[in-house]
């Protein structure tokens, strides 16, 4: 079969030949891949600065994808070996069937973002109808599905940060009432933030940059001392996108109703991870199918892979890679 092959960590993988998976035990399946996204965790895992980087060369790369099973069922799984190649090996009964009428390119884009998105919103923030709610650095991928499903989910007041201004003005199309420029002046980030903040209390803060961005956020949020009373927000933190640390110092904590998390596998559960293929995740399909949601995204056939692996794409746009 054909499948994209990385023979040295670090390098691009190539387009070739490499022996068609054998299942080894009964619980595992053949599925005839259709498409696979690219997506900034393949890349690492490619690059060896991951913890789960390639230990065995050369390797199929590629951790999800959309395909076919024997009978034709269309499904998304993980697959147990690397999903852009023809044919990748996944296990038996762990895979979401494709609605009627679903994209299969985007059923490939998908799965990633709505891990970022909704477990970030339902699960950890636990937005509730009416919310209102911050999207730090809305203008990527998962950013842009955020700030559509706070939407959806009956977000009374959806307030957008990023730095591309096209894709800024995209998001007040997507549901976003009010955006904020990270181009602007730091004081002029945390004035238009504290403005709103005291019009319409912020609920929660989807973030997806941390650094410097969150700092200033911080600092638009938090409380004044002494018999100033402060709305309770939540901040959820699933990327770090600007920077890994920041300067937090006690007295903002103490003098504020700000509650920090994150979001990410390690601060899940293993009913939420059941909850997200079960219920989740089949949802989002559904109101995809339906162009309720919707991602950008950019396709390349399998034999461009070592193009595709490095191109730059727009702000908010996701790569898929087509197999079939």
């Amino acid at each position: 079969m054909k499948a994209a092959l990385i023979y040295e960590l670090g390098n691009t993988p190539v387009y070739s030949d490499y022996p068609n998976p054998v299942p080894a035990t009964d619980e595992q399946l053949i599925l005839n891949v259709k498409a696979a996204s690219v997506k900034n965790l393949d890349k690492m895992r490619a690059s060896g600065k991951h913890y789960a980087s390639y230990t065995e060369l050369p390797a199929v790369v590629g951790i999800d994808g959309v395909g076919a099973l024997e009978d034709g069922t269309l499904v998304y799984a993980q697959g147990l070996s690397g999903m852009l190649a023809e044919q990748a090996l996944i296990t038996k009964g762990q895979y979401v069937v494709l609605p009627e009428g679903l994209d299969i390119i985007q059923a490939a884009a998908l799965p990633n973002a709505v891990i970022g998105a909704a477990m970030a919103l339902r699960f950890r923030a636990k937005m509730q109808k009416g919310a209102v709610v911050l999207i730090n650095g809305a203008t990527g991928v998962t950013g842009k599905l955020a700030v559509q499903l706070a939407k959806h989910d009956g977000a009374s007041r959806i307030i957008a940060t990023g730095r591309n201004e096209a894709t800024l003005n995209q998001l007040k199309k997507l549901g976003a009432d009010e955006v904020i420029s990270l181009l602007d002046s730091d004081e002029q980030i945390v004035s238009k933030l504290q403005a709103l903040h005291q019009e319409t209390p912020i609920d929660c803060v989807i973030d997806y940059l941390w650094g410097k961005p969150i700092e200033l956020i911080i600092t638009a949020l938090k409380g004044g001392g002494i018999k100033k009373f402060t709305p309770q927000v939540k901040i959820v933190t699933v990327g770090s996108m600007a920077g890994e640390t920041i300067a937090l110092d006690s007295g903002t904590l103490r003098s504020s109703a700000i509650e920090l998390l994150g979001s990410g596998l390690g601060s899940l559960s293993k009913a939420d991870i059941q909850s997200f293929f079960s219920e989740t995740l089949p949802e989002i399909f559904e109101l995809a199918a339906t162009g309720i949601l919707h991602l950008e995204t950019q396709v390349l056939p399998l034999s461009e892979i070592e193009k595709a692996w490095n191109l730059e794409l727009n702000g908010g746009t996701r790569l898929v890679i087509s197999v079939d």
